[in-house]
Formats: structure tokens, sequence, C-alpha cells
């Protein structure tokens, strides 16, 4: 029969591919975890979600793989990512990329995806969820006796301080970023700085997240003019791991937010954080959850 033809394709789109962790963690909160056929070999969050096809890197992605896949929806992240959504554009493949840099707009993309594959009252449930959560945390450091000068640098050499989302969490959690003026810069290109000049802003708390890589005490106190920074010498140098705090997604509204928090609020009272092992650099000592799901 004709009006066959009007439902060949499903209503909401079924099976999903994630070329980042942001749209596969929001996925799954929103109970949807059976519906993704492929992910990115990055993929740490939710654990589950590393048993599904991996299908990309961040710049590369097989594209013959995806297409055998017969998604009905790409989602990606970045406009670094522009070369692959044009490329599955190319193939047939219908492409969502999201580039959501503020945490205004993580809260947006999570309602965005819901909305793409059908379930916009359960997203914006757990928008709101991760909204208000982020809000008792604010609220809670708002009473801390002082807002502590904060570095946060999500790489090493060249030195890169945080992308916008990162340093409005700095912010959010009652800390003073020293190098907030280059937050809005959409490449790390336009938040670079020399060493010497993040040490004259002297802040008293450094907290590094290096992209994919293990941040390490030795080459932050080494670097030129930091013998005298306040942080080394308080030694408030404090490690988030990259998964919980650089990819835009629910990880950084949830492990990324509390463990900012912490950080900040023990640096505002004068305190450490535990002892790390040698060589090592201090951590929130908060494990990783992954909260209740929506559907």
């Amino acid at each position: 029969m004709p009006l066959e033809l009007l439902r060949a394709a499903p209503r909401h789109p079924r099976r999903l591919v994630c070329l980042t962790e942001e749209t596969t963690e929001i996925l799954y909160r929103l109970g949807l975890g059976d519906r993704v056929v492929g992910v990115s070999g990055f993929t740490v969050r939710p654990p589950e979600a590393r048993q599904k096809p991996r299908v990309s890197s961040f710049l590369d992605a097989d594209f013959e793989r995806i297409v055998e896949l017969r998604p009905d929806l790409v989602l990606g992240f970045s406009d670094l990512q522009a070369d692959l959504g044009a490329e599955l554009a190319r193939r047939g493949v219908p492409v969502v990329l999201f580039n959501q840099r503020s945490l205004s707009e993580v809260l947006q993309t999570v309602r965005v995806v819901g909305a793409l594959v059908g379930v916009p009252a359960a997203a914006e449930a757990l928008a709101d969820e991760l909204e208000r959560d982020l809000e008792a945390l604010a609220e809670a450091n708002a009473r801390l006796p002082r807002r502590p000068r904060v570095f946060f640098e999500e790489w090493h050499e060249p030195l890169i301080a945080g992308i916008r989302w990162c340093s409005e969490l700095v912010e959010l959690m009652g800390g003073v970023d020293v190098c907030a003026e280059t937050r809005t810069q959409q490449g790390a290109k336009g938040r670079i700085f020399q060493p010497e000049e993040v040490a004259r802003r002297d802040p008293e708390l450094v907290i590094a997240s290096w992209c994919g890589r293990k941040a390490t005490r030795k080459k932050i106190v080494e670097r030129p003019g930091w013998q005298a920074v306040s942080a080394v010498r308080a030694d408030a140098l404090y490690e988030v791991k990259s998964a919980f705090v650089l990819q835009p997604g629910p990880a950084v509204l949830t492990d990324g937010a509390a463990q900012v928090a912490r950080i900040i609020a023990a640096t505002a009272r004068g305190e450490l954080l535990p002892e790390p092992r040698p060589g090592d650099l201090r951590s929130a000592g908060l494990p990783p959850r992954f909260p209740t799901v929506h559907g």
C-alpha cells in the first residue's frame, strides 16, 4: 500500500553512532544505550559502552564500518570533526555535529539530543537534574572564606589555559581564573600562554587536565619562574583526569564539577587534599560515579 512509504523510516532515530563520548553518555543517561550501535575508541563513560563497535578516533573515522552499521543518525562534536561529518553526508548518512563550548551549551546539548531521538521530556528532566546538582555545588562553595586564584591547564607544552566550560566551572565553583580572558577562544592556539606570564599572575591553585596524558608534578614545578608561584610553594597542584572534565557532556557536570568544587574548597580553606604518590599531583579523591538513568 503506498501509505506504507510514510512509515518506512522509524519515527525517531533507532540506530545511533556517536563519534565522541559526550553524546554516548547522554544517550545512556537517557536509558537509550540499546540504540547506540557504534562509538568512539576514546569512549570510557559509561564502561558498558566500550562493548559497542569502535568506529572512530577524534579526527578519523572508519567510514565503511559506519555505513555498514546502517545508522539512522550519527552524532559528533566540534568543528574539528567537520570533515568527518561532510564525508558521511556525502555517503548519504545523516549527521548532526554539536559544538558546545559553555556550561549552558552543554545543558542545551542534552536537551537537543533527547529531542532528536524522541525523548524530549526525559532529556529535559536530565538537564534539569544536572543543572540543580551544579547549583548545589556552587551554592555550597559560595560560602567559602575567599576565592582563590586558579590556573586551569589543559596542556603543558605549549602551555594552554582551560577551554570555556572549564574556565566557567572554576568560576562557578568559587575560584578566580587567572587566564579567563582567553576562554572564549575557539581554538587552543588562542589560549596559549608563556609560563612566565602565568607565573606573574601567581595562581594559588593549579588544576591540570592534560588531554589523554597523565599530568606530572615535575613538568609543572620546573617551568621558568614557577618556583615562586604560590601554588607551587604550597604544593596546591592537582590533577583532574581529562575524561571527567575535558569532554563537554554529563561527565563535566557531574564528576568534573564535584572534583573541581572540592579542590577549590580545600584551597580556599588553606587545606591540602591527601598526599599523592611521589611525582604525582594531588587529586580530589572522589571515585567516579555513573548516576541514575532517565527513561
